[in-house]
């Protein structure tokens, strides 16, 4: 997988100890966002039916991006947004990016997304309804 380059990247190539922090966690929050319907607890299911539109609507009213990249970027720069990260706003894109070699569009990314999270969405309440069953 390739680096991102931008405000993450160390002067002597690679990511510094925080883009590596940050990178380590948006990739956990992404994949507890796929994989979290599959928890077999009762309360872990109702966190992540509230994680999901919590984190939808935190990239809605945050112009797309999110604020872990944001943080990322107060922290460095002491600016909410950095036009030179190309994470930021585009964590995924990026991620399909650099594995796949395949760019895709905004629109594209935002279609595939948003029908995965209703998608996990759903599973994870179907989770929970089948749990409660008697």
């Amino acid at each position: 997988m390739g680096l991102a380059q931008g405000s993450d990247v160390h002067p002597k190539g690679g990511r510094d100890a925080l883009g590596w922090f940050c990178f380590v966690l948006h990739l956990a929050l992404v994949i507890f966002a796929f994989l979290g319907w599959l928890m077999p607890w009762r309360s872990a299911l109702i966190f992540y039916l509230c994680y999901i539109p919590v984190m939808f609507v935190t990239w809605q009213f945050n112009d797309g991006s999110c604020v872990l990249n944001n943080i990322e970027t107060l922290i460095r720069t002491g600016k909410w947004r950095n036009p030179a990260n190309r994470e930021e706003g585009a964590f995924l894109k990026t991620l399909v990016e650099d594995v796949t070699g395949f760019q895709p569009t905004k629109g594209q990314m935002n279609a595939v997304i948003y029908c995965l999270i209703s998608v996990f969405w759903l599973l994870g309440a179907g989770h929970l309804a089948w749990q409660s069953q008697p």
